[in-house]
């Protein structure tokens, strides 16, 4: 191809000895076609840049709003997860203040069955001197004796029934301990047992109900998860039990003292 910008020496020129006198109009008949076709390839390199950078432009908006999008979910879940952290913090807050008030309340309740211990171990001891000083008078120490003998008999019975009242205690507690046994089931003991202290005359003297119900409302302890030995369930449960007993042993010498006195119309001498 011959190049109109250099001299003509440096040109295809034609030769006339082989007929090329024409060579000029090849030239230019070929350089027409060359350029179409450069023209054809910037005009469809410059339409296909524009639509690359549609593309980019629209893939860069999508990443924009899908990161804008995960940025918002991200915050969200964000205070979600703060407002579920301090909702947790205030419940921990919560059981603790209640796990804290258990045992203040299981401490007072066992400091006044260590002092009603000790009373009814004063009262005893009183009694016991009144009932020696009566034994030594005659007639009237014969007569008291026959009635503590006869109030032995109801001391007996007090004393079966506390422990059969243990038996339900351990049973209930094993039930308040345990992690498969429905709540109900300890639920309707507990009612019975309620019902029993409340209608029976022999618990209703030794104070059974009260204590109970003491019991059910304060007395969580459990022994370790891997526990088997149901004894070693409840703390509170056993003051009680202690408690009822001396009760039931103090209860033969005041009924025998009401009995000697004349204020046991029940009693004939």
């Amino acid at each position: 191809m011959n190049n109109l910008n250099e001299p003509m020496q440096w040109n295809i020129m034609p030769n006339p000895r082989e007929g090329g006198g024409d060579g000029s109009k090849w030239n230019y008949a070929l350089f027409v076609p060359m350029l179409g076709l450069a023209a054809f390839r910037w005009i469809w390199s410059r339409e296909s840049q524009k639509e690359i950078d549609g593309v980019k432009a629209e893939c860069k908006m999508q990443m924009d709003a899908a990161h804008k999008d995960l940025e918002i979910k991200y915050r969200d879940t964000i205070v979600q997860y703060r407002r579920s952290i301090a909702h947790l913090e205030l419940e921990q807050e919560k059981h603790q203040s209640r796990v804290q008030g258990y045992r203040e309340a299981l401490s007072a309740q066992s400091r006044q069955l260590v002092e009603k211990h000790e009373q009814l171990n004063q009262e005893r001891a009183r009694i016991e001197e009144e009932k020696a000083i009566i034994q030594q008078s005659g007639a009237a120490g014969a007569l008291y004796r026959n009635l503590v003998e006869r109030e032995e008999a109801w001391q007996r019975q007090a004393n079966a029934y506390i422990k059969y009242v243990e038996r339900l205690l351990v049973d209930r507690q094993n039930l308040f301990c345990s992690h498969f046994v429905p709540r109900h089931n300890r639920l309707d003991l507990e009612k019975n047992m309620l019902y029993r202290a409340a209608t029976d005359s022999m618990a209703k003297r030794v104070g059974i109900e009260a204590g109970l119900k003491d019991i059910f409302k304060h007395d969580k302890h459990c022994a370790n998860p891997l526990n088997t030995d149901k004894q070693k369930n409840g703390r509170l449960m056993w003051l009680y039990i202690s408690y009822w007993k001396l009760q039931a042993e103090l209860q033969k010498f005041r009924r025998a003292e009401e009995a000697m006195l004349g204020k046991r119309p029940d009693v004939k001498f």
